[in-house]
């Protein structure tokens, strides 16, 4: 793989690099949020060798590139001046901010994912020193065992400390000012006070002292409102003396005021969200596994697991110990025996290969080529993933199993969740094993749709001929204005990188059904569906540029995935004018994103439109050879 072309082809199709507000990678992407997502080309950089998909979600533009995304981010590094702390703040501010939650869900990924890498590798190695201590291997009075632990405890203890950098980095702040910040947290004397129980104030105001190693939220609240003060300073104090000034009022105001509020209100909250879910789990383990088995790969897949990884590292930096955790492994292995059992059952030899190595890759916990690559992409393998999580999970819930150190779910990391004495452990691995066996002949016996081998010498699947295909009009989903799609302001569509098609500018805020079929997407946002006619048609109509930031506001659905409709048939509702007050603009692509298959699609050539009237002509090829052509 040439790294450094992938990376000038990233940059590039993300719109550049002034399109870019920031990036960071986790285990298996990169992460970027972006100005403006519509001048990415979802479609042309998912079709990119090295890439293996493209996902939005949680305000961020992810591209899912494997085992090797940290060579990429590298490459990119070399590449560009994303990764600098340079970047002028034109550079680096003014990208969409999207919903409340996607807000939460990027500032969570930008802050830890930085740290996924040690972090793991800090966590085998503290789940091995434990093995070895509990079958008397090493004694934890021995030198070698206190050097080691020393390894790997240092990330947990310290993590204010690495939390401030990271943090700085997505604020804006400085680096040098947040790490000094989090140092006095845990400076010596600061944890005498808390140790020896000595009545604190200052300038009279008590301090309530908290333990402040290994904590999370203190140090993000402190430094996020630091990097504002930081900029108030920067606006009214002289440039002569700012560089120095700055530093100190950041020093002088955000110690105490960490210690007497941030510090005190964070702690407190971390252990009220924990002590919240340990409840769950204490009310019912067995179930509360279950639901965190099945759905673990589906937060992961929108990105929204990240608000609970901060718990996981709270609940062992204040009880040493994590209940929650585990079952989040069956999850894992679940879907790694979906895609085991698609290897077994596929006579594809490409998919065939795909599952294979996505096994292989899922076993150590890289689960996205696997969901994206293989289950996901098939979908009933996916949701028999879900079903072999969701026992799994019951199984480990019900074991009582506990992680002792931080990591990815996977077989190296399984030394984590070995304690004293092995308690659970033995629970976790029939939980990991059943769900990986239930789910490989689940996705065994319900099958899914093969994708028929294309012989590439001929050009059509292999032991059979390639189905005639008709010619077929689409009807017009709305009433409205025509536009071509190229004056479409959105380069996704306008460049036809999803297809051929039309855009309408609508006049009622109403979409009907264009062709007799059936729906094959119902977006939970609303804004989108995806239509397959009898005749083979796949269609897309998406309503307005950009509307998946309203997350289903001003939008009313009528039709699920799955249900079969006729032409006319109502299928959503908006509001225009609501839509249009919120910034968006309703402007209507309608793509046939089976493009390839007809010799040619013919738009409507008029000025304006009614519903049910004819939009759009698909010809048919009139021969195979014509096809292959």
């Amino acid at each position: 793989m040439n790294y450094d072309k992938l990376a000038k082809e990233i940059i590039q199709e993300v719109g550049g690099e002034k399109n870019v507000t920031s990036l960071v990678h986790c285990a298996t992407r990169l992460r970027f949020t972006l100005k403006d997502n519509t001048k990415a080309n979802k479609q042309k950089l998912e079709n990119t060798e090295g890439i293996i998909t493209v996902k939005e979600s949680g305000g961020q533009f992810q591209i899912v590139i494997g085992n090797t995304v940290p060579e990429v981010y590298d490459a990119i590094g070399k590449n560009s001046n994303l990764l600098s702390d340079s970047r002028t703040k034109d550079d680096s501010t003014g990208g969409k901010k999207g919903n409340i939650i996607g807000q939460a869900v990027d500032i969570v990924s930008s802050i830890f994912a930085p740290l996924l890498g040690v972090m793991a590798g800090a966590g085998i190695l503290k789940g091995l020193l434990l093995i070895a201590n509990n079958v008397g291997w090493l004694d934890t009075a021995e030198t070698t065992y206190i050097i080691l632990a020393a390894a790997a405890d240092s990330l947990f203890y310290f993590l204010p400390l690495l939390l401030a950098v990271t943090t700085a980095r997505k604020f804006e702040g400085n680096v040098f000012t947040a790490l000094t910040i989090a140092g006095a947290l845990v400076y010596p004397s600061i944890i005498n006070l808390k140790a020896e129980g000595i009545a604190t104030t200052f300038l009279g105001i008590p301090v309530t002292m908290m333990s402040y190693s290994s904590t999370v939220i203190p140090i993000i609240l402190a430094v996020i409102v630091m990097s504002k003060l930081e900029k108030v300073c920067q606006r009214f104090i002289h440039e002569s003396v700012k560089n120095f000034v700055t530093p100190l009022i950041s020093l002088v105001v955000m110690v105490p005021l960490t210690l007497i509020v941030f510090g005190p209100f964070g702690v407190n909250v971390g252990n009220a969200i924990a002590d919240g879910i340990v409840a769950a789990f204490g009310f019912s383990p067995m179930l509360a596994g279950a639901i965190l088995g099945a759905s673990w790969q589906v937060l992961v897949i929108f990105g929204v697991h990240w608000g609970l990884i901060p718990v996981f590292i709270n609940n062992i930096a204040v009880n040493g110990q994590d209940g929650v955790k585990p079952a989040s492994t069956a999850s894992v292995f679940a879907q790694t025996g979906a895609a085991f059992g698609v290897m077994l059952k596929t006579k594809n030899k490409k998919l065939k290969a795909l599952a294979g190595s996505a096994t292989l890759t899922a076993l150590f916990g890289i689960t996205e080529p696997a969901i994206y690559g293989v289950t996901l992409r098939l979908k009933r393998p996916f949701i028999a993933g879900v079903i072999g999580g969701a026992v799994g999970g019951a199984i480990i819930g019900q074991a009582g199993t506990k992680a002792f150190a931080s990591g990815a779910p996977g077989l190296l990391t399984l030394p984590v969740f070995y304690g004293p004495g092995g308690e659970g452990f033995m629970g976790l691995i029939l939980g990991i094993v059943t769900a990986f066996v239930v789910s490989a002949i689940l996705t065994y016996v319900l099958g899914f749709e093969d994708p028929v081998e294309v012989d590439e010498t001929e050009g059509s699947p292999k032991g059979s001929e390639t189905t005639e295909k008709n010619d077929e009009e689409i009807l017009s989903p709305l009433d409205g204005k025509v536009i071509a799609l190229s004056n479409v302001p959105d380069q996704v569509f306008s460049s036809e990188a999803m297809g051929k098609g039309i855009a309408i500018e609508p006049t009622s805020g109403r979409v009907v059904s264009p062709v007799n079929g059936k729906v094959s997407v119902a977006f939970k946002t609303k804004h989108a569906i995806g239509l397959v006619s009898d005749s083979g048609a796949e269609i897309l109509i998406h309503v307005g540029i950009d509307t998946v930031q309203l997350d289903g506001k001003y939008f009313t659905s009528h039709i699920e995935q799955g249900d079969q409709v006729k032409v006319g048939d109502l299928l959503v509702e908006f509001d225009i004018d609501k839509i249009k007050e919120a910034g968006y603009q309703v402007v209507t692509p309608i793509i046939i994103t089976n493009t390839p298959n007809y010799a040619d699609i013919q738009p409507i050539e008029k000025e304006s439109i009614n519903e049910q009237e004819t939009l759009l002509g698909l010809k048919a090829y009139s021969s195979d050879k014509e096809k292959i052509a």
